[in-house]
Formats: C-alpha cells, sequence, structure tokens
C-alpha cells in the first residue's frame, strides 16, 4: 500500500481508541481515491441471542465506514460531519469469520452526501447493503 494511505489509516485507526469502533474490532484496511474499507471480525460479542451476527453491530460497521470516509473526503478543517440516516437490508447471516464493508460516494454533496456501504463475508457473498446520509456543518469560529 502507498506510504501515505498507510499514515491516513494510521490516523484513522487512532482516533478510534476507546470507541465503539475499538469495542466492536473495527479495523479500517484499505482506501482509494472514492471509497474507505473496514473489517470486523465474527464472534459471539456481536452474536445476537441465536448465535448470528447482530444486524445492529453490521449498521455499527457500516456507520463508522460511511462517517470516517466522510471525515477523510471532506474539508474537516472547516465542517464537522455527522451522520443523519442510515438504512441497512439485511440479506444473509453469518455466524463466524469476518465481515468486510466498502463505503462508496453515490452522491457527494457540499452540505450532504449519500454513500453505500456493502457488507461482505469472507467469500464475498454480499451480507448486508446499507446507504447512508452525512451531512457536513461549518465549525464555529
Amino acid at each position: 500500500m502507498n506510504p501515505d494511505k498507510e499514515k491516513i489509516l494510521s490516523i484513522i485507526r487512532e482516533r478510534c481508541k476507546n470507541t465503539l469502533m475499538e469495542t466492536l474490532e473495527i479495523e479500517y484496511t484499505s482506501m482509494g481515491e472514492d471509497y474507505l474499507e473496514a473489517k470486523m471480525p465474527v464472534t459471539p460479542r456481536v452474536h445476537q441471542p441465536d448465535g448470528v451476527l447482530h444486524g445492529g453491530a453490521m449498521v455499527a460497521l457500516a456507520e463508522s465506514v460511511g462517517s470516517a470516509a466522510s471525515y477523510l473526503f471532506l474539508n474537516t478543517s472547516e465542517f464537522f460531519i455527522r451522520g443523519i440516516e442510515i438504512s441497512a437490508n439485511h440479506l444473509k447471516s453469518i455466524k463466524e469469520g469476518w465481515v468486510f464493508a466498502k463505503a462508496t460516494f453515490i452522491h457527494k454533496g457540499r452540505t450532504t452526501q449519500l454513500w453505500e456501504i456493502k457488507i461482505t463475508d469472507e467469500e464475498e457473498n454480499l451480507i448486508s447493503i446499507c446507504k447512508l446520509t452525512t451531512i457536513a456543518l461549518p465549525k464555529k469560529k
């Protein structure tokens, strides 16, 4: 990976200490000009009572990756980013292994951004697809 990209990913990882992302063991793994990827282990810590990955954990993964992508691709020296809406369609269950999330822009507006986040398993089966709307709000001076 490009040293600059690795440095950026390292900064994102550092920002996640003592947060939900650390609790869920979400790790940012790759980025490009218009995407950000992360992975999360599927263990009993993120299961629902019947032993499959909890939908809420997938939504938390999706929002974490989409929001972090907004942070990367928008001017956060002047704006802060907040998620304002998320929707998810869970298509397949998974009991163990890893899930991978890739956030890509659908719309990159000055104020609102729309992200598509696809969550797949290790065999690249689509587990969940989410849409996240973020908003860039001006920082008070």
